[in-house]
């Protein structure tokens, strides 16, 4: 059995800490089984090792998120990268083309898609293992699985079974019919008609993916399916091929089950309600603050609230209400403020412009022990490098430095320089120059900055 994880969406609706680079399942505001805050990523991935599967695990994601996934999961994590953001489909059509030309899996292989960002129980990742007997067993050309509802709801989508005994003495249900969606009224008549949460998992065999494949695009390697991403329909996988399927069944979860996608949902499994630098009076009731800036936060009376602070912005909102925050900035050209790297995280503090057209951009970098920044160019920029805390080597044009705290070093325009971290170090970087995103960067070897 092999698994993908989907690691897609652009984290506008737990903004300010989410962002097109810094997605939900990257916030670490949950604790895990050690006592320490992980990441929704590293709780499912940890959760599925945990449960005895030992295949491998491929991530889908789009190119802005592959070093946040790194960061978390650690370089060795296999990772299919989207050319483009197309929906689950392509991404789902891409990473089986992966795994069958590029990790030479058998056509016979079971495949199971899941989303990274699931707060379920152990039962869950127990239950793949069904998943994947029923497949092998040929209880049908694709098996899903359905969460049990808890209450009519109008956020998912619902898969409706034929309500008979299972298939070969299990408890898959042939599929009647899905219903994306509903309103509050239909959500409540198709729970009593048996209907399951959708909640984005299913198993098939690596051939009924191939042939889906094979009949969209012609292919006869990877490369030929890159090439050619653009040509899968833009649509969910959901659509595309689980409700066109002639052979669906489902299997019922009784298990914990929380999609964390919004505030109000995400609150209720976090233990801490004050994280960073926050004062919270003694009649707030259900109020969450999350500060993750320098500065301090003082929050009093309030009922029933999300208060969330990040270099990004600031949220102040009902907790009912901030589920429709995505409305409010979805359309806004924000620049990512925090990023997390393979070699660590940077925080931007400070963006400015003079009137001459020039651009400055300061970042406060912290680089893990053994870790090291590319060695690169800059054609358009200069940057000034000043070491906070830690040891590290400094390398400018092919000269290495140590470099302790209170050090700086400029580096002009057109010089090659690099930073490798002999302990856990920060570095405070201020670029300048009349372009400093899109500024003709050249890689000489390592990681990108």
């Amino acid at each position: 059995m092999k698994i993908i994880l989907l690691s897609g969406g652009s984290g506008k609706r737990l903004w300010p800490l989410s962002n097109d680079v810094r997605s939900k399942q990257f916030l670490k505001v949950v604790r895990g089984g050690d006592g320490k805050t992980e990441s929704m990523l590293q709780r499912v991935y940890r959760q599925i090792k945990e449960a005895g599967h030992n295949g491998e695990i491929t991530v889908a994601t789009a190119v802005t998120q592959v070093e946040s996934i790194k960061g978390q999961l650690g370089e060795a994590v296999s990772i299919v990268v989207e050319p483009e953001r197309r929906n689950t489909f392509p991404a789902i059509a891409l990473s089986a083309a992966y795994l069958y030309f590029e990790k030479n899996c058998s056509l016979e292989e079971t495949v199971v898609v899941l989303p990274v960002d699931p707060y379920v129980g152990e039962e869950y990742f127990r239950m793949l293992h069904k998943l994947d007997a029923a497949v092998q067993a040929g209880a049908a050309d694709l098996v899903l699985m359905g969460v049990a509802p808890t209450y009519p709801s109008e956020k998912y989508g619902y898969i409706i079974p034929i309500p008979q005994a299972g298939v070969d003495g299990e408890q898959f249900l042939p599929v009647l019919e899905f219903r994306e969606k509903p309103d509050m009224q239909t959500a409540g008549e198709l729970i009593q008609k048996g209907g399951l949460w959708n909640c984005g998992v299913f198993a098939l065999k690596l051939s009924y993916l191939m042939g889906i494949i094979k009949k969209t695009i012609p292919c006869a390697c990877y490369a030929d399916v890159l090439r050619q991403y653009g040509e899968f329909e833009k649509t969910s996988f959901d659509y595309a091929v689980v409700e066109k399927a002639e052979s669906v069944a489902v299997l019922p979860y009784h298990g914990e089950w929380k999609d964390l996608g919004t505030w109000n949902t995400l609150t209720e499994v976090m233990e801490e309600k004050p994280i960073g630098d926050v004062v919270v009076s003694e009649k707030c009731r259900n109020t969450h603050v999350i500060n993750e800036l320098s500065i301090p936060i003082v929050v009093m009376g309030a009922k029933d609230m999300i208060v969330a602070a990040s270099p990004d912005g600031i949220l102040v909102s009902d907790k009912e209400q901030s589920s429709y925050i995505k409305g409010y900035v979805e359309n806004r050209d924000m620049r990512p403020m925090f990023e997390e790297r393979s070699w660590g995280e940077y925080k931007v503090l400070d963006i400015a412009g003079g009137e001459d057209g020039t651009k400055s951009l300061t970042k406060r970098k912290k680089i893990r022990e053994g870790e090291r920044i590319a060695y690169q160019v800059h054609q358009n920029r200069a940057e000034v490098l000043t070491v906070l805390s830690g040891k590290c080597i400094i390398t400018v044009n092919d000269r290495a430095h140590e470099a302790f705290a209170g050090d700086t070093y400029s580096v002009p325009a057109g010089v090659k320089h690099g930073v490798f971290a002999v302990t856990d170090t920060e570095v405070l970087e201020v670029q300048v120059g009349k372009e400093l995103i899109k500024d003709g960067t050249e890689l000489i070897e390592g990681k990108e900055e």
